[in-house]
C-alpha cells in the first residue's frame, strides 16, 4: 500500500486588522479561536477564554509590548498559530510565546514548523531567551516533572510536556489556576476583611476605583506598583526583566484596556504616612457583558510591606466591591506561582479551589 504524503504547510504573518470585521481580519480571528480551543482542551474549563476585540485591543497599541505571531495553513485551512510577545526596550533579551495548534491536528507537523518561525523570529529580534506556558488539567495520573524550583509539577508523558523536552527547554516554575465561586456567601470574605483591617493598623487605608481611567491622584503610586511586579514576585527559574512604569504608561494601559472592551477595578492599600500604594489587586471582565468568567490581574504588596495582611485586604476588598461591578460573573479565574506559598494560603482561606496548573518553561537560544 503506497502512503500519500501530507500536503506541504504554508506559514504566513499574522496581520493586525483594523477592526474584528475588516476583511483581512480572518486570520486573526482564527488565531483567537485556537487560543480559545487550547486552552478548553489543555485546561478543561473555559476560565481563560478570550473575545477578538479584547486580543486586538493589545495588540493594535505596540507601545509598551511588540506582538507579532504566525499561522499555518494547509489546504486552505488554518491549523495552528505561534504568537511572540516582547518588551519594547533595547535592552530586553527575553521573548513570550504562544503555540496554539488545533488539538485535533496535533502531530502532523504544525507544531515544530510554528516554533522554528518563532525561534527565528525571537532572534531576529535580537531575544535569547525564549518562554512559554502550558496548560495542564488537574488530577491526572502517571509520571511527573518538577521544575528547578522544586515546587509543583506537571504530567511528564503530556504532548506538551513532551514537546518541550525533545525542543531544548527547561521546566522552570509551576503556577496554580484557581476559581473562587462568586454565586456563594462573602460571610467569610466580609470577616477576613474585618480581621484583616484591624491587624494593619490605622497606617493602612483602603483605596479603590473603577478603570478606565485611573485617578490621575493615584497614577504615580499605582505605577509604581505595578512596576514592582517584575522584581516583587517569585520567578523561579524564569527571566523577568524590570519594567519601567511612569504615570503616562499607566494612562497608555488605560486606554488600551477601553480599546479592550474591558472594565478593571483596582482595590488598593496605601500607607497613610508615606502616601505609598503599598499592595493592590485588579479584576477584569468585558464592560458589555459581565457575564464571562473575572480574570485577575495583577495582585502584589510591596516586600517592604509584607507581613500586615496587606494581600488579604486587598483581595476580600475587591471581592466584595466585584459584587456590584459585576453581579452576573460566576466565579475569579487566578494564576499564583506554587512557590508563592503566602499567596496561595490567603487564596485557600478565601475558598479559591484549583481548576488547572500551568508549566513555565524557558529555552536559551543558541
Amino acid at each position: 500500500m503506497t502512503e500519500t504524503a501530507a500536503p506541504p504547510l504554508t506559514i504566513g504573518r499574522i496581520v493586525v486588522p483594523a477592526t474584528v470585521d475588516a476583511p483581512d481580519a480572518g486570520p486573526f480571528l482564527e488565531m483567537v479561536r485556537l487560543g480559545n480551543a487550547v486552552c478548553l482542551h489543555d485546561a478543561g474549563h473555559d476560565d481563560l477564554h478570550q473575545e477578538p476585540l479584547e486580543a486586538l485591543g493589545f495588540w493594535q497599541d505596540q507601545r509598551d509590548w511588540g506582538q507579532t505571531g504566525f499561522w499555518a495553513e494547509r489546504d486552505g485551512r488554518i491549523l495552528g498559530a505561534v504568537t511572540l510577545r516582547y518588551a519594547q526596550d533595547e535592552t530586553a533579551t527575553t521573548s513570550d510565546f504562544d503555540l496554539l495548534v488545533d488539538p485535533e491536528h496535533w502531530g502532523e507537523g504544525v507544531e515544530e514548523a510554528l516554533l522554528a518561525a518563532a525561534e527565528e523570529e525571537a532572534r531576529a529580534l535580537g531575544r535569547t531567551v525564549l518562554q512559554t506556558w502550558t496548560l495542564h488539567r488537574p488530577g491526572t495520573t502517571g509520571p511527573r516533572l518538577q521544575p528547578s524550583t522544586g515546587w509543583g509539577e506537571v504530567p511528564a508523558d503530556d504532548r506538551q510536556t513532551v514537546f518541550q523536552l525533545e525542543n531544548g527547554f527547561t521546566l522552570e516554575q509551576v503556577e496554580r489556576n484557581r476559581a473562587f465561586d462568586l454565586r456563594g456567601s462573602f460571610a467569610l470574605v466580609e470577616s477576613m476583611l474585618a480581621q484583616a483591617l484591624a491587624f494593619a493598623g490605622e497606617d493602612y487605608r483602603v483605596v479603590s476605583w473603577t478603570a478606565p481611567p485611573t485617578p490621575e491622584e493615584f497614577q504615580d503610586g499605582y505605577a509604581y506598583a505595578i512596576s514592582r511586579m517584575s522584581t516583587d514576585v517569585p520567578q523561579g527559574g524564569m527571566v523577568i526583566e524590570e519594567e519601567k512604569w511612569d504615570a503616562e504608561r499607566v494612562r497608555r494601559r488605560d486606554a488600551r484596556i477601553a480599546a479592550q472592551g474591558q472594565v478593571v477595578s483596582v482595590a488598593c492599600v496605601q500607607h497613610v504616612p508615606t502616601g505609598v500604594i503599598a499592595a493592590y489587586n485588579e479584576l477584569v471582565i468585558a464592560a458589555d457583558d459581565r457575564s464571562g468568567a473575572t480574570h485577575q490581574y495583577g495582585t502584589l504588596v510591596l516586600k517592604e510591606h509584607r507581613g500586615h495582611r496587606l494581600g488579604t485586604i486587598v483581595k476580600c476588598a475587591n471581592l466584595l466591591r466585584w459584587r456590584e461591578i459585576a453581579p452576573e460573573s460566576p466565579r475569579v479565574s487566578t494564576f499564583n506561582a506554587e512557590e508563592n506559598r503566602p499567596m496561595l494560603d490567603i487564596n485557600e482561606a478565601i475558598g479559591f479551589t484549583p481548576v488547572s496548573y500551568a508549566g513555565a518553561w524557558k529555552k536559551i537560544l543558541a
